[in-house]
């Protein structure tokens, strides 16, 4: 038999009925490593993505097309950012015959920050994940980001008559975004702007000795720090639902305090 025909006979055992009357939710494929051209303030930065991508299935339906995932992702070219993704989001629904579905992208990227007083530059990184979902014909994007930063506790500077325990700290922020200005270095500043202080890769020690006379100066418990970083959020209208979570890293025990405030 001719190969090329024998091709064309293939059975889509996928695309036939199915008779157990059961709407799938999600279903695709997960934890895809792909490149990814990632846009920063206005700068693309290459780094690797980890995707996510499902659709609803109806419940007349056998099984989705899985293969169309990858290839809607391997003809992604442009750097992309939320409002780019909103687009995309919309094409891989048509693509997968779907009217509900759901993108999930994380990554790492990188922000260039100034040292405090000697002003030596290095990068930081921080951890993003962009969300597209699509329900009841209504589409949310989602940005999240993880953001290092340094805590100290008022009660160790008030009961202690010299020093005060402090220790590494992470913020996340997720945040449903109603305007695609809001970059990624403006979520970042929520988080290391309401900490006792943020931090840096590269320091010489005039800078190690004001982060550390900074945060003296700026204690923080668990509680204070996710409200303050809240209330920044409040007052940002480009910003509609949002959870932030907030681990401290305790350096005088054996597990982390935390903390979180969602806005439904």
């Amino acid at each position: 038999m001719n190969p090329i025909s024998s091709a064309l006979h293939i059975p889509d055992t996928q695309s036939e009925r199915d008779e157990r009357h059961l709407v799938i939710q999600r279903v695709g494929v997960k934890d895809v490593r792909y490149p990814l051209q990632l846009r920063v303030g206005k700068q693309a930065q290459a780094t690797v993505g980890t995707w996510t991508l499902d659709v609803m299935l109806p419940a007349e339906k056998k099984g989705t097309h899985m293969s169309r995932f990858v290839a809607w992702l391997d003809a992604l070219h442009e750097p992309l950012d939320a409002e780019l993704l909103q687009r995309l989001h919309g094409e891989m629904l048509q693509k997968l015959e779907a009217v509900e579905g759901r993108i999930e992208l994380s990554f790492a990227f990188f922000l260039r920050k100034r040292a405090p007083v000697s002003g030596i530059e290095s990068m930081l990184d921080y951890q993003g994940r962009l969300i597209a979902e699509t329900r009841a014909g209504q589409t949310a994007i989602w940005a999240e980001v993880a953001v290092p930063v340094k805590s100290l506790c008022p009660c160790s500077k008030e009961i202690s008559d010299y020093g005060a325990h402090n220790q590494r700290s992470l913020v996340t922020i997720r945040a449903e975004l109603k305007d695609f200005s809001l970059g990624w270095g403006e979520l970042v500043r929520f988080a290391e702007e309401s900490a006792s202080s943020e931090i840096w890769p590269l320091l010489k020690r005039s800078d190690e000795k004001w982060i550390t006379e900074r945060a003296y100066e700026n204690p923080k418990f668990v509680e204070d720090l996710v409200r303050d970083v809240a209330l920044r959020l409040n007052a940002e209208p480009r910003i509609g639902r949002y959870a932030v979570d907030v681990e401290n890293f305790e350096s005088i025990h054996n597990h982390s305090a935390y903390a979180r405030i969602e806005r439904a």
